[in-house]
C-alpha cells in the first residue's frame, strides 16, 4: 500500500441532534470535522498509511483531535500545538433534505497560522502521494506559501499530487482572488477533482469538457468533475467517460461526499486500477459517505466497500 501525506485543518465538530436552525437547538453531538480529516480516514481504512500536518491549539479539543487521529491510524508525526491560538470549531444542521447550515469559529485558529516552519522538517523518503485542497491556502498568506512549497517539493520529487478545491468562498477575500489562486495551485497537480459548480465558478464554464480542457491547458493529466448523484465526468490521457452514481437508500449528510470521491478515486489509482474503476470507486464512497451523520462516519472499511459495490447492503 501506498504512504500518503497531505495538510489540513481538523475542527471540533457539533452536529445538531434535531432538524430546525441552529439558533433553536440545545444539544449537539460531537465529531472531528476536515476535508483533508475525511481523506486521511478514508484512505487509512482502505489500508494506505497516511501521515497528516496540521496546527492544533493547546486545548481540550485539539487534544482530542490528535487522539482521533491517532485511533484511525493517522500519522502525526507532524501535528504541533500553538499556545497562543485556539483549534477552530464547528457546528452543522441536521437535515433531511438538501445541504446543511454550517457556522465555523475558525478565524485565526492555530491552523491557520501554519507556514513554512511547519514544514521544514519533512521527511519526504517513502510518501507515494500528497492531496491537498483549497482550504488551507484560503485560511492565510503563511498557509498559501507553505501549500506552493508542499507542490513545489512535491513536484521535484516526483510525487503524485492530488488536488481538490473545496471552494470555502467565506474564506476568500472575494471570488476572483479565489478562482486565481486555486487555478494557480490546480496548474501543479497531477489530478484534479472539483465539483461541477466548482468548475463553473473557476473556469467560467459549466461544460463538462471545457472544464477539463481548461486544466488539461494548464498540465493536468487527470481531471474528474464530480457531478452530485448524477456521478462524474472523467477526462484522462485522451480517454473521456461518463460514470453513474451510486444508489443511496436515505440521504443523512451530504458533507464529506466529495471527499469519499476523492478517497475512492486516489487510493484506486495508488492501487494501479484502471482510471474508470478509479471513479467508480469514488462514486461509491461518495454514495456511502451520505448516509451517515457525522463527515467521515461513513467512510468503509475493504470488506464494506466491496461488498457496497457488489450490491450487498452496508450497515453504517
Amino acid at each position: 500500500m501506498s504512504r500518503i501525506i497531505t495538510v489540513g485543518e481538523p475542527m471540533a465538530l457539533f452536529v445538531a441532534q434535531e432538524e430546525g436552525p441552529l439558533e433553536n437547538v440545545n444539544t449537539f453531538d460531537r465529531y472531528v470535522a476536515g476535508a483533508e480529516v475525511n481523506f486521511s480516514i478514508g484512505m487509512s481504512r482502505l489500508g494506505h498509511t497516511v501521515t497528516y500536518i496540521t496546527k492544533l491549539g493547546s486545548d481540550s479539543f485539539g487534544r482530542n483531535i490528535e487522539r482521533f487521529l491517532q485511533s484511525n491510524a493517522i500519522d502525526t508525526s507532524y501535528v504541533t500545538y500553538d499556545p497562543s491560538y485556539l483549534t477552530g470549531m464547528q457546528w452543522k444542521q441536521k437535515v433531511s433534505s438538501g445541504d446543511p447550515e454550517v457556522f465555523s469559529a475558525r478565524k485565526n485558529s492555530a491552523a491557520s497560522h501554519m507556514d513554512l516552519e511547519t514544514i521544514k522538517n519533512i521527511n519526504w523518503d517513502g510518501f507515494d502521494h500528497i492531496h491537498l485542497t483549497g482550504i488551507p491556502p484560503a485560511l492565510s498568506p503563511s498557509c498559501r506559501e507553505m501549500v506552493y512549497e508542499l507542490m513545489k517539493e512535491a513536484r521535484a520529487r516526483g510525487v503524485q499530487i492530488s488536488y481538490d478545491p473545496n471552494l470555502r468562498p467565506g474564506l476568500w477575500p472575494d471570488k476572483q482572488e479565489m478562482a486565481r489562486v486555486i487555478n494557480d495551485l490546480a496548474c501543479h497537480a497531477d489530478i484534479v477533482l472539483p465539483g461541477i459548480e466548482e468548475g463553473k465558478l473557476l473556469t467560467g464554464s459549466e461544460d463538462v469538457y471545457e472544464i477539463a480542457a481548461h486544466y488539461h491547458a494548464a498540465g493536468v493529466k487527470t481531471v474528474v468533475i464530480k457531478l452530485g448523484a448524477k456521478g462524474a465526468f472523467t477526462s484522462s490521457c485522451g480517454e473521456q467517460f461518463y460514470t453513474e452514481g451510486f444508489p443511496v437508500e436515505k440521504v443523512v449528510d451530504t458533507v464529506g461526499a466529495g471527499d469519499g470521491f476523492a478517497v475512492g478515486v486516489v487510493s484506486a489509482i495508488l492501487e494501479g486500477l484502471p482510471i474508470k474503476e478509479a471513479v467508480k470507486r469514488g462514486a461509491a464512497i461518495g454514495a456511502l459517505a451520505v448516509m451517515s451523520p457525522g463527515d467521515n462516519d461513513g467512510l468503509p472499511d475493504r470488506e464494506s466497500l466491496e461488498g457496497y459495490m457488489k450490491g450487498s447492503k452496508v450497515e453504517l
